[in-house]
């Protein structure tokens, strides 16, 4: 149960009134129709013999009994009205708090959790369940408190007949439960152990629909191979499904046949009971009534524990991610980034990736100084990447240390470090916003237009803005509508005239000039050369 209770506060954080206001109205909701059923008795009485009845004390005929039917009706219709929209409520502000608290933590933890496939399979299964299992929860622990409460009132008007008849009534849904049960099990151990499977064909839909992989997909023609691939994993993964709601359909069906001879020997004596003078004809129809809706919430109530425990299950996937903690944290006494950078080390570093089984850099050793352009070279797989990585604390060293003016850089504060630190990465971000805020993103605690014209024209860049529709505030990409698409080369010297937008002592270029052509390449150098006079730590990192 302490999922359960987890996902219930969960949705009481979203919106406290809204989450107390659905259990008042379950309450009402599910306690009217009890008086209305205790009502019908003494209109049906008051047909068959003519007679007043008597409502908790107060004589009416039958026209006054029927219009009080027909207001606590109408009072319960109104009451599920107000229930269904804070339900609505709950779910849109539900859906945007648990997205809040899923991007939070993707953006908190370490990369080094991107390159682990258990990540990956857990960060599946939280976001499959994540935006609609904390709502059914809550549905389903309204519906069986509200059946709680229906059964407690037929439960005492059925003991006035016979407790025989309540035993019947709870016996007959215990097969129902169970197999119920026993599907939520196999359901969850299926899901969760074939969770790759279901990211493969996630994968497979991407590059059959994503923009970034139509180009090749065409010209290699990849679709038939990789669609073959997915109908080959859909029809393993629902001949599986299937196979488990066929074998258990048939225990259902068993379990309908107990519930219906429960329904005929109990109405059975119901009737020999009318006939032999033992009830009246209102006692018949109220307890035939409360008979059948107990069998009818009994069933919901099975559904709602079993769908609770269904869901209990599968939301342990949602908190399983948001309890995955980050290991590179602020030390205890961090100290703030220093305004400026004299020089930059790398001492004696050894690096392997998480689950890799070589080392990516072995007592690797480099300075970096103001005012110089160090230049880092090598092929393929070096390290050079990683170095930056490091350098920015995207990942902490396995051996030897990074070093800012000598201070180990896991002593700086972690905001202020990687804010000090301007980057260009090899596989750059090409964002689908505007090309100023595709530049101001470098520093988006500190917008200025006139500073992103600046840099822009600084990087190259200003030309092919100012010819774009609506210049800067131009859309880029054609992800939206009104979006302009740019070249490799284009795109490049925007991520450029982001780096350059930052300020940052330390600047890091990799591969900065892979798409760009001669004359570009030129201004690039030119702008190094600025660079350089300003006295920042400049790293350049090339493949040879």
């Amino acid at each position: 149960m302490k999922q359960i209770f987890k996902a219930l506060n969960m949705i009481r954080l979203c919106d406290s009134r809204a989450f107390w206001l659905r259990i008042v109205y379950v309450v009402i909701t599910n306690v009217l129709p009890l008086v209305n059923l205790y009502i019908l008795k003494f209109m049906v009485d008051s047909v068959t013999t003519g007679e007043y009845a008597v409502v908790l004390g107060v004589r009416m005929d039958v026209f006054t009994t029927l219009g009080l039917y027909c207001a606590v009706f109408l009072l319960n219709r109104i009451v599920a009205v107000f229930n269904s929209v804070n339900n609505d409520i709950i779910s849109q502000k539900l859906i945007d708090y648990i997205s809040e608290r899923m991007q939070g933590q993707s953006a908190m933890l370490d990369m080094s959790y991107f390159d682990n496939p258990e990540y990956h399979d857990t960060y599946h299964r939280a976001q499959q369940e994540a935006s609609y299992r904390p709502i059914q929860i809550l549905n389903g622990f309204m519906t069986l408190l509200g059946s709680l409460i229906t059964i407690a009132g037929i439960v005492t008007m059925l003991a006035s007949a016979s407790g025989w008849i309540i035993v019947v009534m709870v016996v007959a849904v215990v097969p129902s439960f169970i197999v119920r049960v026993i599907k939520a099990r196999k359901i969850y151990a299926f899901r969760r152990n074939n969770t790759q499977n279901y990211r493969r064909t996630s994968y497979y839909t991407a590059l059959l629909g994503g923009r970034d992989y139509a180009k090749e997909m065409r010209t290699f023609g990849l679709a038939p191979f990789f669609r073959k691939r997915f109908v080959a994993i859909r029809e393993s993964l629902v001949k599986e499904l299937l196979r488990i709601s066929r074998r258990l359909g048939v225990y259902d069906a068993v379990c309908a046949v107990v519930e219906t001879a429960a329904l005929f020997f109990v109405t059975m004596f119901l009737i020999f009971s009318a006939t032999e003078g033992s009830i009246s004809l209102g006692s018949f129809v109220i307890l035939f009534e409360a008979f059948r809706r107990g069998q009818t919430q009994m069933t919901s109530l099975v559904s709602s524990v079993t769908g609770l425990y269904d869901n209990r299950l599968f939301i342990g996937n949602l908190f399983e991610f948001l309890d995955f903690k980050p290991t590179i944290v602020n030390a205890p006494d961090a100290i703030p980034f220093p305004k400026e950078v004299y020089e930059v080390e790398f001492r004696d570093i050894t690096f392997r990736y998480p689950k890799m089984q070589r080392d990516v850099l072995s007592h690797y050793n480099l300075k970096a100084r103001a005012g110089e352009v160090t230049q880092i070279e090598g092929e393929n797989g070096f390290g050079k990447t990683t170095l930056l990585k490091l350098l920015l604390r995207l990942y902490d060293t396995d051996q030897g240390a990074v070093l800012i003016n000598g201070v180990d850089v896991r002593r700086y504060d972690l905001a202020g470090l990687r804010r000090g630190i301007g980057a260009i990465f090899q596989d750059y971000v090409r964002f689908y916003c505007t090309a100023e805020e595709n530049i101001a993103f470098g520093d988006i605690t500190h917008w200025d237009k006139e500073k992103v014209k600046k840099v822009a024209e600084l990087a190259g860049v200003d030309k092919y803005i100012e010819k774009l529709p609506h210049g800067y505030e131009t859309m880029l990409g054609r992800m939206f509508d009104g979006g302009e698409e740019l070249s490799m080369g284009q795109w490049q010297r925007i991520a450029l005239a982001r780096q350059l937008y930052s300020d940052a002592p330390v600047l890091i270029f990799d591969e900065p000039t892979a798409w760009m052509d001669v004359p570009s390449r030129d201004r690039f150098y030119r702008t190094l050369e600025q660079l350089q006079r300003e006295k920042r730590v400049i790293i350049l990192i090339k493949h040879i």
